[in-house]
């Protein structure tokens, strides 16, 4: 069996520091990735975010088999830090109506079930917002919650593949390929994060809230970029260029002789360090073959044979040096072990440890985000399912052991009465 990788404790947060959104109360209706990526920044930023889970079994991610420690995935471990976690049987009317007084409350709303169903449960923004004009209530779906492919199902993959940037992913003799991470979905719950802030900002200004809505495939055209902007431009579809983009024969995959490196030398002037001070090979500036960018460009493959058989003539490291002392972009092809254990990587305290109830701790991915006034806060582990019922009922609701006692009586946590 594979060791686990050993990690550090948690740097302590610094006694009396702010949070950014102290106070926020956000109900977290969401599972799988996109959603739950969203929430999780909102937690990690000081803002209370209570994760509504169904009883039975939880958010999709719970099972999923990348790896678990402690009963618990390492994709819902992922997604769902600083959260509380409550169950409530939708199908359960006293359930509906605990999940009712949480919106009340609540800042931010924040789901992403299929089409109709928060509807259904009479809990879509039409339904909730009278009772709540400041609230924020934002939609994640695959295809928006409006027009004839609103009730639609989709997933990260599928609006790859139809919005055309699964194409431009791959390489030109080979079928497209869909990204090893689920981008569309993290950019989305990104976005939708940015979304809810925005309508906080617009909310101190005017006085109320919004509906907010961010689709799967409208980020994924997004994030076709400039390659979608150039087509609409020339009409010409763009192709995949695998580790080369527009083909340039100085940005990619090359290998010394004992390993790969990924270079991006694009333009005009990196092009003339490189040959010069690094290669040595002053001939491909003055030959009119290499001379210019478009030149190169046509002449890509006789230019990348030349570059790939200078590199195997030494080591990764003999190149790297000469490289980095020239001011090349350059950096090493890095597995995910290689990566996660390297300088650039431990050196900014990325990676920690974290208690957890069944496993002592967990592991703990580091929030991107860095604030010089308002860091993130210490981070809480995902709570196990149901975790915090009977805490956020009292706490947030102010019920009382009678009050909850009935509720578990009547079912809404689900058979197996699970209160926290």
């Amino acid at each position: 069996m594979t060791a686990r990788p050993l990690l550090p404790e948690r740097t302590p947060r610094a006694q009396g520091e702010p949070t950014a959104l102290d106070g926020l109360l956000v109900i977290d209706f969401t599972r799988v990735v996109a959603g739950p990526a969203c929430t999780q920044t909102l937690a990690d930023f000081g803002a209370e975010v209570i994760k509504i889970e169904n009883p039975d079994g939880g958010d999709d991610t719970r099972h999923y088999e990348h790896a678990e420690i402690g009963g618990e995935s390492a994709a819902f471990l992922s997604l769902n830090r600083n959260k509380r976690g409550i169950v409530l049987d939708f199908n359960n009317a006293a359930a509906l109506e605990v999940a009712r007084e949480l919106i009340a409350k609540a800042d931010v709303v924040v789901e992403n079930f299929s089409g109709g169903v928060m509807k259904k449960f009479g809990l879509d923004y039409a339904s909730v917002a009278p009772t709540n004009p400041r609230l924020i209530y934002c939609s994640i779906s695959a295809y928006g919650r409006k027009g004839e492919f609103a009730l639609r199902p989709g997933f990260d993959p599928i609006t790859q593949a139809e919005s055309g940037f699964m194409s431009l992913n791959g390489f030109a003799d080979g079928e497209p390929v869909r990204t090893g991470p689920p981008i569309v979905d993290l950019a989305t719950g990104m976005s939708a994060c940015n979304a809810i802030l925005l309508a906080l900002i617009a909310r101190d200004r005017l006085g109320r809230g919004q509906q907010v809505e961010v689709a799967l495939i409208d980020t994924a055209v997004a994030m076709t970029g400039f390659y979608g902007m150039a087509y609409l431009i020339s009409g010409e579809n763009p192709g995949r260029f695998g580790n080369s983009p527009n083909g340039s024969p100085t940005v990619g995959v090359y290998r010394a002789s004992d390993g790969p490196l990924y270079m991006a030398c694009a333009n005009d002037r990196l092009y003339r360090r490189l040959v010069t001070e690094v290669l040595e090979r002053p001939d491909l500036v003055t030959d009119p073959e290499f001379a210019h960018r478009k030149a190169r460009t046509a002449n890509r493959e006789k230019l990348r044979a030349i570059i790939a058989s200078v590199f195997a003539g030494n080591t990764l490291e003999y190149w790297m040096a000469k490289m980095k002392k020239a001011n090349i972009p350059v950096g090493y092809l890095r597995t995910v072990e290689q990566g996660f254990n390297a300088p650039e990587v431990r050196g900014r305290d990325r990676l920690s440890r974290i208690s957890h109830p069944t496993a002592g701790t967990v592991p703990n991915i580091e929030t991107p985000l860095q604030m010089s006034l308002t860091p993130a806060i210490y981070p809480v582990a995902a709570p196990l399912l149901g975790e915090h019922t009977e805490q956020v009922l009292r706490k947030t609701l102010g019920y009382d052991d009678r009050r909850i006692g009935a509720l578990a009586g009547a079912g809404a946590f689900g058979t197996t009465g699970n209160s926290g």
